[in-house]
């Protein structure tokens, strides 16, 4: 996949800059140690013009990532969040895949930076997941002990986690991994939250030992919404074997529906799961830039 070409523009530390004209010291804490936090956030082109999904909730995040890391952030929100929008104009794309990255200075030691460096990156990416129900395995990698980092933090190098197990997965011929945590309740998967559907009721695991994702708390509200009941509660992989029907979401992915665990395939079709109701009315939230306007005033 290209993700620039000689024309792409990047934003860095206040500029405007071509892609393939960046260079990062090989110093840098991040590549050594992964110690930096980043973001993925999604824009949707719509008849109101262009629209970044829940921008402020992301930077939000981003600077939250930061201070629980002790890594600097000296920017704020709406400065990020007007770069974005400037970066999709330059580059002239709507529908794009967003990333928001602030890495470290020089530094090979295990000591705090005392500086820190945003880059923010955008480029057309469709469905992550090719749009299709995903065949999952429970992993052999347990997400990280909350008790041993900042798990509610997006920080890069958490996903080392996330690789190992989308590898392990894709090797054993499934698409993609479900985690457990280390008491052994369902987690989340190595990007995306998970929801279960049971007796037309939706169930997901409580924050604690998973990245309360944004998308997941747009999935909430839509559940709302819609009169949906949605449970936050832990579970066991044995008791998602006895579901009706599952599906992820993340902002990559957006809602996917999933077809099977392990050997276990879900016995409600996707066409007439809750997960399929709330992937429909979630492509239309997305895109509704009246919605965002009332959200971000609090009306």
């Amino acid at each position: 996949m290209m993700y620039f070409n000689e024309n792409t523009l990047v934003y860095l530390d206040g500029q405007f800059i071509k892609a393939s004209e960046t260079s990062v010291s090989p110093y840098v804490q991040t590549m050594h140690y992964g110690y930096g936090a980043f973001e993925g956030i999604r824009s949707y082109a719509t008849p109101e013009g262009n629209l970044i999904y829940k921008a402020k909730e992301h930077y939000q995040r981003l600077r939250h990532s930061c201070n629980l890391l002790h890594i600097p952030f000296p920017y704020e929100v709406e400065e990020l969040m007007q770069a974005t929008e400037e970066l999709l104009r330059l580059n002239n794309i709507s529908d794009a895949y967003i990333r928001p990255l602030v890495y470290t200075d020089l530094n090979m030691s295990l000591h705090r930076s005392s500086k820190a460096h945003i880059f923010i990156a955008a480029w057309v990416w469709d469905s992550y997941f090719d749009n299709h129900l995903l065949r999952l395995c429970i992993s052999p990698y347990q997400r990280p002990n909350p008790h041993s980092t900042h798990i509610e933090a997006k920080a890069c190098g958490h996903y080392i986690n996330s690789i190992l197990a989308t590898i392990d997965a894709k090797e054993k011929g499934f698409d993609e991994a479900l985690l457990l945590d280390a008491r052994g309740f369902v987690a989340e998967g190595p990007g995306a939250n998970l929801f279960m559907e049971k007796e037309g009721c939706l169930y997901t695991p409580p924050p604690g030992n998973i990245l309360p994702g944004i998308t997941r708390a747009t999935v909430l509200e839509i559940g709302d919404a819609l009169g949906i009941t949605c449970k936050e509660q832990l579970f066991t992989a044995d008791e998602l074997k006895k579901a009706d029907s599952a599906f992820y979401c993340g902002t990559a992915a957006e809602v996917v529906g999933i077809a099977q665990v392990d050997q276990y395939t879900f016995p409600l079709s996707w066409a007439q799961s809750i997960g399929k109701r709330i992937g429909d009315t979630y492509r239309q939230w997305v895109r509704k830039k009246s919605l965002h306007k009332m959200e971000n005033t609090g009306s």
